[in-house]
């Protein structure tokens, strides 16, 4: 009797922690809706149809994607890195690093790399050129709430070659390195001063990095957030840092203006957010740089939150 009492005792006591948790799925984070958009690429470069992937409705969804419409110098070109697959129950997304390359008159080529990412934000198109890559896009969507963890399902893909390569325009470079896909999520408070300057100040992190395939998909991995300094607590990594430098994130201030987001330190666990920046690539080397093959699908995206 009393070892039946014991082993229920112990049931309840593992079932505890599931019920003291409320799981809420992210907006299209099943990766079921998505939306194509028909682009037609300049008759120099043979004047293709290509269809870019939105996930959601276009035009009202927070998610943007590297998937871009580029028009430099009168010539229109696409770039598809980002898009539906299927998946274990259902679509999923499929992020790849890939060159976009195309010859122009048949005759002078141009390859650009491109790593596949979603981010929570917006992409302003067309992209005009190569120089300042993070420029392009409004990073962030306004969110308040406080999540325990990020929850994702993931398969993963990398060639592991020991090569990373560098694409931009007319010129292609080779040296030594990796490039993990990245799952990054950081919370922020940020203000707008009197000359429009967007600051910030860094509430929670989350940062996942995967630097290997995988054996077919992974289930319900669980990022925990870190509040406050992250820098002095158990898992912290030097990736997780403050974003800075040719990394720097803009977003559009009240006066319309692209700006840069000047993160420039740790808040108190306790502060209270007012942005997040959700950003899942197959590659994290930055802008046109990164691993040629490197594929990251992902599935069922939800927070993680105490009741």
């Amino acid at each position: 009797m009393e070892k039946i009492q014991i082993t229920l005792l112990l049931l309840l006591w593992s079932l505890f922690p599931l019920s003291a948790q409320r799981i809420e799925a992210l907006p299209y984070g099943d990766f079921e809706k998505w939306t194509g958009r028909q682009v037609k690429e300049s008759a120099i470069l043979g004047g293709e149809v290509r269809t870019l992937y939105t996930l959601g409705p276009y035009g009202a969804t927070p998610w943007a994607s590297s998937n871009v419409w580029a028009k430099v110098s009168g010539v229109t070109k696409t770039s598809l890195s980002v898009e539906p697959a299927d998946g274990p129950d259902g679509r999923c997304a499929k992020l790849s690093t890939v060159f976009a390359s195309c010859k122009v008159a048949g005759l002078v080529e141009i390859q650009v790399l491109a790593t596949g990412s979603l981010f929570w934000g917006k992409l302003f198109e067309p992209i005009t050129g190569v120089r300042n890559p993070y420029a392009n896009m409004d990073w962030g969507i306004p969110f308040t709430s406080r999540p325990d963890a990020l929850l994702i399902d993931y398969k993963a893909f990398l060639p592991a070659t020991g090569k990373l390569m560098k694409g931009t325009t007319f010129r292609k470079t080779e040296f030594p390195g990796e490039d993990p896909c990245q799952v990054l999520l950081i919370l922020q408070r940020r203000w707008e001063d009197a000359d429009g300057k967007i600051h910030a100040q860094r509430v929670g992190t989350a940062v996942f990095r995967i630097p290997e395939s995988t054996d077919g998909w992974v289930r319900n991995r669980r990022i925990p957030v870190l509040y406050g300094d992250a820098r002095t607590q158990p898992g912290y990594r030097s990736y997780m840092g403050l974003i800075g430098g040719e990394r720097t994130l803009y977003a559009v201030n009240s006066r319309g203006k692209r700006v840069p987001v000047l993160e420039e330190g740790w808040a108190d666990a306790d502060t209270h957010c007012t942005h997040a920046v959700l950003h899942i690539s197959s590659g994290c080397q930055g802008g046109f740089t990164g691993a040629p093959g490197n594929t990251l699908w992902i599935d069922n995206l939800r927070m993680e939150y105490a009741r």
